[in-house]
């Protein structure tokens, strides 16, 4: 999941005074939009024959994806219609460093690099929750195969996509002027228009729209950025009228002091957060709409790639011209009582005429990309994981393609329900993401350690949820408070860890025969799984843990010096800037040369 749907825990529809000012478009800009949503609605029936040649194409493309292509659509999904205004407000509030509430999440991802994505290349399974099936047995796993598949596919995605519909009613009422009741059947339309397409092509519609969606909203959000630095007089005046080098504004580093991130919090954050929580989209180990992606690729190696693309590209190519147009909000709107709306505001009044109605198609683009790849994802859970599994098992491919149709449809429209009345779940959303706490370390070692069983996922599950919601409702904890929250994940964690760890000792271990099952077709490292090792004699065990997590902390280091080099080169410190990116080909350099040894110099064919 990405991180403005994490943060953005709540969404305020704007009062009249607001909206005094939509944006004017002409018949060009007009005709500029009903032409990007003609061509999307094209790309839908292009891909139609495809993908109803079984429930394969439909979700994953039959497995033959380009990295580029995969690695792309992860980027484009996580680029949703609000997160430009998230990391606008995020800037508002605590300057550049407010950015660290997500940056946080790149050792996460480069797990799922480098130890994750081609373990699940290799499992060869539709979905992440099929794995449960794959890696242990019984009624255990086919009830948190059945659970997951519900409350992923039907609660959680639907509650997202709940959030990102309000989040473009949103913009469409600072846009255009309308009211709430106006934006939102726009946004109907929009999402009547999403799911037709991912009804008709499945993932290879979505994976295409997602490739001329991201080109369409990223070259916006630059030229916005470069309408925003103009309209406050050049970087240098920006710096100037933020205090300077050094002052709150422009740190890349919080102030361990304040109020929003005391050093507790960004301990937390930095040391246990990234592995321990899981919550939709950044799960530790991979998961969801990322290890569809992964599934869809050609092989293992375009797997890798196409994750470690997606992570450079989110991490430390994307976010710059975002964190720019907030730097630049502060001072043309320094008042404002939402912050978040600087960015449409900046749009509205500064962005030349003659660019609005692309910058309007590319809000869209950005609502699109993430609705069709919900919508998706969400089908695949129900139809593969729910229906399939336990209702219907024995029909043809056709029968499920045309289930996923209906479940496209059925979730589209649970979404726009939930959307009308969303002012009434903000609390619970908030709960819901608390409830991750403490069951990362499970889902990270299901691939290492032997010894866990379906009732280590089961029992971390339960605890996790009973005792984030007791120390939130019973003990009031509240998740808002940086220094509270910080408590509530690290008791929730604790207490948790103890729970799965000895529900694990207490319980049986899996079955042979499915132990050496997973082992052969995963090949996960042999140091947690020597006692399987021995039941399958024929698998070369894998010994490369510790080379891959030498590529890990590379990865990191490439990740954040991209993304510090790139900053200070926009803010024209050249020096430090160019450290930092020496840095980061350097450490480029050295993965390059670890995957080359284990041949695979061919990586990027």
């Amino acid at each position: 999941m990405d991180f403005d749907r994490l943060f953005h825990s709540r969404v305020e529809i704007l009062p009249l005074r607001l909206r005094s000012r939509p944006v004017k478009l002409t018949l060009v800009d007009w005709s500029i939009i009903a032409a990007y949503f003609l061509f999307n609605i094209l790309i839908g029936f292009y891909y139609k024959s495809r993908a109803g040649a079984g429930i394969s194409e439909f979700f994953l493309s039959g497995r033959n994806v380009p990295w580029w292509l995969a690695g792309t659509s992860m980027v484009a999904t996580t680029f949703a219609a609000d997160t430009p205004l998230v990391v606008t407000g995020l800037v508002a509030r605590n300057g550049i460093a407010g950015n660290w509430l997500w940056w946080n999440m790149v050792a996460s991802g480069m797990l799922t690099v480098f130890l994750f994505s081609r373990m699940w290349r290799r499992s060869g399974v539709t979905t992440d929750i099929e794995l449960a099936e794959l890696r242990y047995s019984g009624k255990p796993a086919a009830f948190l195969r059945g659970f997951r598949s519900i409350y992923l596919g039907v609660l959680m995605n639907c509650i997202i996509l709940g959030w990102v519909n309000l989040a473009m009613v949103k913009i469409l009422m600072l846009v255009l002027g309308v009211t709430k009741d106006q934006a939102l059947w726009i946004v109907l339309g929009i999402i009547a228009l999403t799911s037709l397409i991912s009804t008709l092509s499945g993932l290879w519609g979505v994976l295409v729209t997602d490739m001329f969606q991201f080109v369409i909203k990223m070259g916006m959000v630059i030229v916005l950025a470069v309408a925003a630095v103009h309209a406050v007089g050049g970087i240098d005046q920006m710096k100037t009228r933020l205090g300077g080098e050094g002052g709150p504004f422009l740190s890349f580093v919080p102030d361990l002091n304040s109020v929003w991130m005391p050093a507790i919090t960004f301990f937390v954050y930095i040391a246990v957060n990234w592995w321990a929580t899981w919550y939709p989209g950044a799960e530790p180990g991979g998961g969801g709409y990322v290890a569809q992606r992964m599934f869809s690729a050609k092989d293992e190696r375009k797997s890798l790639l196409a994750t470690l693309w997606f992570n450079v590209a989110h991490y430390a190519l994307r976010p710059w011209p975002w964190v720019i147009t907030g730097l630049a909000s502060v001072i043309l709107y320094p008042h404002l009582a939402d912050p978040e709306t600087g960015y449409v505001r900046v749009m509205i009044d500064y962005l030349p005429a003659s660019l609005r109605g692309l910058m309007v198609a590319a809000f869209a683009a950005a609502f699109m990309s993430t609705v069709g790849t919900q919508l998706n994802w969400g089908a695949s859970y129900l139809v593969n994981d729910f229906y399939r599994r336990f209702l219907r098992p024995a029909e043809s491919d056709r029968h499920y393609v045309t289930a996923s149709q209906v479940a496209t449809l059925g979730l589209t429209i649970v979404s726009a329900i939930i959307t009308h009345y969303m002012d009434s779940i903000a609390g619970a959303w908030k709960l819901l993401i608390a409830t991750g706490a403490g069951t990362g370390s499970v889902l990270i070692l299901r691939w290492y350690w032997w010894r866990i069983n379906a009732w280590s996922e089961v029992s971390a599950m339960a605890a996790a949820f009973v005792v984030s919601i007791a120390l939130q409702t019973v003990f009031h904890l509240d998740s808002d408070n940086p220094v509270q929250f910080a408590w509530i994940i690290l008791i929730t964690v604790a207490v948790t860890t103890v729970v799965w760890l000895a529900a694990t000792f207490l319980t049986a271990p899996e079955a042979d025969a499915t132990l050496a099952t997973f082992y052969r077709r995963v090949r996960p490292s042999v140091a947690g799984w020597r006692p399987v090792a021995r039941l399958a004699p024929e698998v070369e065990p894998s010994r490369d843990l510790i080379r891959n997590l030498v590529d890990w902390l590379f990865g990191c280091l490439l990740i954040y010096s991209s993304l510090f080099g790139i900053g200070r080169i926009i803010l024209k410190n050249y020096l430090s800037g160019a450290l930092f990116l020496a840095v980061a080909i350097g450490s480029a350099a050295v993965i390059y040369r670890d995957l080359s040894r284990r041949g695979w110099s061919s990586v990027m064919e």
